[in-house]
């Protein structure tokens, strides 16, 4: 990276207000996410859900945002940022009023899943406004002010986890008002970004059609994304109408159809390589991320106390909310390039995830998870930092397409995913430490890896049983032996899970050296990226 000095003033007289008003947007949405994932247990000991179900309703609120990422991407050039705030705005509202709709074990898994759908739409077309709009106020340093612009979502899940810790723990008020709160957050950068005029990307200004903006991402990034939209169609997506499921041809024909479109719209253009490559790590990161986030307070709650494991998740978020205003000094300080700070934080995740699973103190909690979230600190914004960088006559597309397979893996694979392992691991456990209270308390209908194919269907231990063994003032021996067997699925789905930073780890080190063998990573202006074909 150029050791140039770089400008902290943006292209545009209201650049800095244009900046908070993002970071107030994700941060509404950060206060939701956190808020939904401090509900869970209210939902699970309410309806009877299993974790697998708790992780598909959670993965809803991820596999929305693509569709709103996406689709706001595509088309915020041409509507311009102002009506998808609009829409964002109003997306925000109902998705609260139809999450209220769950009244009953009947309905609730289909109106929780539709509110965390719409919840998600609205928080993907705030970031197709946000990322693009901040890449292009912010040129010469959009590291540093991506990683400002994404610092509000700890900070909104900071909020978020304090009220929930108050009003849920201490006055055990209805999740449905707890719920409602994430409201005030919205109307405040509802009025931050009314008025305002906002600038159009550099290739939007040069009046680049949408076939040339989509020809770096081609059929190999469109393949990633369609891929992913493929198993949401035949999955996830059934649920929004109460169905089990689509049959999988019907998703793939969507994704084969889809994959068409963008071939003849970019005449069939192949597409970068290196862009490909991150659309499948930044899948990873999706994954990891706020995979782990959605149900980190929930494994921490069960291995330690609710109320401690309330204190971990503000640590987090604190650790994340801190570090993101300090990329552009590591950076300099520390000579990293992006890659080179993506390489230092995949390690950091490995260890902070091996570390978690084996802790047995609230100290070494503290420590494991600082690790982690000092290590998962810098995805996100950073990935979507060197999208812009490096292809900028992708203007908002490839940057919104990313974030949008972002969302849809932690939606498909992280949420769900994390949710079967804790019933695959928990399950065995306790078919092993005790066959005969395994067989009382099993579900009785499987629970699925999101994937089909992936893993074996497992029956878990059903939710409500294990909601009675865990609040039991006095355990019989057989709830106690339950207990334990849900405490050893968290610490075997830490471990798991700390495979997915490592595979990450080993791309981004060939990534790096891939740009030390061409002159080392720098910012490419629309022309330099045309001239180069990078």
């Amino acid at each position: 990276m150029s050791n140039e000095q770089v400008s902290n003033e943006g292209i545009a007289p209201n650049a800095k207000r244009l900046l908070w008003a993002g970071f107030a947007a994700i941060f509404a949405a950060g206060v939701g996410f956190a808020i939904r994932g401090g509900i869970f247990d209210n939902w699970g000991k309410e309806f009877g859900f299993t974790a697998t179900q708790l992780g598909a309703i959670g993965g809803a609120g991820f596999t929305g945002f693509c569709f709103g990422i996406i689709i706001g991407g595509v088309i915020v050039d041409k509507i311009g940022y102002g009506k998808l705030v609009i829409a964002a705005f109003a997306c925000h509202v109902i998705s609260a009023f139809v999450t209220f709709g769950a009244t009953s074990p009947a309905n609730a898994y289909q109106m929780l899943t539709i509110g965390m759908f719409i919840f998600a739409f609205a928080n993907g077309t705030l970031e197709a406004v946000a990322n693009p709009l901040v890449a292009t106020l912010f040129p010469q340093n959009r590291t540093h002010y991506l990683n400002i612009l994404h610092a509000s979502w700890p900070a909104g899940l900071v909020a978020g986890s304090v009220l929930g810790w108050i009003l849920d723990d201490k006055l055990e008020v209805s999740w449905k008002i707890q719920l409602a709160l994430y409201l005030i957050p919205t109307v405040g950068y509802g009025l931050m970004f009314l008025g305002q005029k906002m600038p159009k990307s550099e290739a939007s200004q040069k009046g680049a059609k949408f076939g040339e903006m989509l020809k770096d991402v081609g059929l190999l990034g469109a393949a990633v994304a369609c891929y992913l939209l493929a198993n949401f169609v035949s999955g996830p997506m059934a649920a929004l109408f109460g169905l089990a499921s689509f049959p999988a041809s019907a998703g793939y024909a969507v994704g084969g159809v889809l994959l068409i479109i963008v071939g003849v719209i970019t005449r069939f253009s192949l597409g970068s390589i290196l862009l490909f490559v991150l659309f499948i790590t930044h899948a990873l990161i999706g994954a990891v991320e706020l995979g782990t986030d959605g149900w980190i307070q929930n494994i921490t709650g069960n291995l330690f106390t609710s109320e401690q494991g309330k204190w971990l998740f503000i640590w987090t978020s604190v650790v994340m909310f801190s570090l993101r205003f300090c990329a552009h000094w590591i950076e300099k300080n520390l000579k990293l390039s992006p890659v080179g700070l993506l390489v230092v934080c995949s390690i950091l995740a490995v260890v902070g995830l091996r570390l978690a699973s084996g802790m047995q103190t609230f100290t070494m909690a503290l420590i494991a998870l600082g690790i982690y979230a000092a290590g998962k600190t810098f995805f996100w914004p950073t990935m979507l930092a060197i999208a812009s960088d490096r292809y900028p006559r992708t203007g908002a597309v490839a940057i919104s397409i990313m974030g949008g397979i972002g969302m849809l893996s932690a939606g498909l694979i992280g949420g769900p995913g994390l949710g079967y392992s804790k019933d695959r691991y928990a399950a065995d456990a306790l078919k092993e430490s005790s066959p005969a209270v395994y067989q009382s308390v099993k579900t009785a209908t499987p629970s699925e890896f999101p994937i089909p194919g992936v893993f074996s269907p497992v029956y878990a231990i059903d939710g409500k049983k294990l909601a009675e063994a865990k609040e039991a003032k006095t355990p019989t021996p057989e709830q106690k032996a339950i207990v334990a067997a849900d405490q050893t699925g968290d610490r075997n789905t830490l471990k798991a899970d700390s495979f997915i930073p490592l595979t990450m780890a080993i791309i981004f080190l060939v990534i790096l050296v891939y740009f030390k063998t061409i002159g080392g990573y720098k910012v490419l202006t629309l022309a330099e990226a045309e001239k180069s074909g990078s």
